[in-house]
C-alpha cells in the first residue's frame, strides 16, 4: 500500500477537474491519466460523495490516484439518445426526493425516483414541499403515500420551516443525503433551511407550470455542523431510468403481491382472465407498471449486451499480451 497517499472524499466533480474534503478542508483535485485511462465510461469517474485516495502536489492541490469501491450509487440514464450511465451521487444514505405541492406534483415522477433510489441501495424519502400554500394537503398526502411504498412521506415548509424537524433528525452524525427533484420545487430553499444558512442562490418559479430557473448549476456535498453531509443537486428536467426489474418490485410492491393471487403463474397482468393485478390496481397506476417495466427491460438487455462486449475486449487483451511473450 502507497502510505503517501491520503483519503478524501469528493465534493464536487466535473469533466477531468474536481474538489475534494480532507479534515474538513476543500482541495482542487486532478485525475491521473491512468485513472481516466481505466475508467469504464463516464460512470467508472469520480463523481460526488465519492471516497478517493489523493497525493498532495502543493499547498491547494492533490491529485486523485484512485476511486474506492462505491457503497451506493444513484444512476439515471444519460440524457438524450446515449446507452449510458449517468452517476448523479455516491456513497449516500438518503435520497430526498423533493417534490412541490403545486404544479409540479406528479405521482408517475415519484415511482421513478423510488425506483432509481431502490436501485442504487439508497433509503428514499418523499419529502412534499410548500405544505404551507396547498389547500388539499390531506389529498396530496394520500395520492403520495399510494405510491410511496413504504417509504416515508413528509410534508413540509422550506419557507416557513414547518416540518424540517423531522429532515433534521434524520440527518444523524455521518448520514450522507442527497436532495433530488425538479427545477423549482424548493431543494436549495430547503438546503438554505438545514444548513442554516442563505448560502445557495434560489429563485422564483413560473406561474404556468411551476418550474424553477435551476439556480443550482452542479452537484456539491455539503458537511453540517453536526458532522452530517448534504448533496445539492440541479433540478431533472426528465429522469430515464437505469434500473432492472427488480427495483421496480420494490416500488410496485402491491402488484407483486397481487400477482401471487393471479390464475397464470405467467400472468403478464395485460389481458389474461382471473387477473388479480388489474382486478385491483388503479388504471394509472397498471399503466406506469407496464410502461417502467419495458424500460427496465430495455435496460438490462442493453447492459447485458455491453458486459458481453467487455468480456471480448478483455480475451483479446489477453489473446495480444499472451501472443507478446
Amino acid at each position: 500500500m502507497d502510505t503517501s497517499l491520503i483519503p478524501a472524499r469528493v465534493c464536487f466533480a466535473s469533466r477531468g477537474h474536481a474538489r475534494v474534503l480532507i479534515g474538513g478542508r476543500e482541495w482542487d483535485a486532478l485525475l491521473t491519466g491512468h485513472l481516466e485511462f481505466l475508467a469504464a465510461g463516464p460512470a467508472g469517474l469520480p463523481v460526488t460523495g465519492d471516497h478517493v485516495m489523493v497525493r498532495p502536489i502543493d499547498a491547494a492541490t492533490v491529485i486523485i490516484e484512485q476511486l474506492s469501491p462505491r457503497r451506493t450509487a444513484l444512476s439515471r440514464r444519460a440524457a438524450g439518445t446515449r446507452q449510458e450511465e449517468q452517476v448523479l451521487a455516491a456513497n449516500v444514505d438518503l435520497a430526498f426526493l423533493v417534490t412541490g405541492l403545486d404544479g409540479d406534483f406528479n405521482t408517475r415522477r415519484m415511482e421513478r425516483y423510488l425506483a432509481l433510489a431502490h436501485e442504487g441501495g439508497v433509503e428514499p424519502v418523499l419529502i412534499l414541499n410548500k405544505a404551507d400554500a396547498c389547500p388539499v394537503l390531506a389529498e396530496r398526502l394520500a395520492e403520495a403515500r399510494s405510491v410511496a411504498a413504504g417509504a416515508p412521506v413528509l410534508p413540509v415548509s422550506a419557507l416557513t420551516g414547518a416540518g424540517c424537524e423531522a429532515l433534521e433528525a434524520l440527518l444523524a452524525p455521518g448520514v450522507t443525503a442527497v436532495l433530488l427533484g425538479s427545477s423549482g420545487a424548493g431543494k436549495s430553499t430547503l438546503l438554505n433551511r438545514l444548513i442554516g444558512d442563505e448560502a445557495h442562490a434560489t429563485g422564483p418559479v413560473r406561474l404556468s407550470d411551476s418550474r424553477g430557473r435551476h439556480t443550482t448549476s452542479h452537484r456539491e456535498l455539503i458537511p453540517l455542523a453536526n458532522g452530517a453531509f448534504l448533496i445539492d443537486s440541479p433540478g431533472l428536467r426528465e429522469v430515464q431510468l437505469w434500473v432492472g426489474r427488480a427495483a421496480l418490485s420494490a416500488v410496485f410492491d402491491e402488484i407483486a403481491a397481487w400477482a401471487s393471487e393471479c390464475r397464470f403463474a405467467d400472468c403478464s397482468h395485460t389481458c389474461e382472465p382471473g387477473c388479480a393485478v388489474r382486478e385491483h390496481a388503479s388504471p394509472e397506476r397498471l399503466a406506469s407498471f407496464h410502461k417502467l417495466t419495458r424500460e427496465a427491460a430495455r435496460h438490462e438487455e442493453t447492459r447485458s449486451e455491453k458486459a458481453r462486449w467487455r468480456a471480448i475486449h478483455k480475451a483479446q487483451k489477453q489473446i495480444y499480451k499472451w501472443r507478446g511473450h
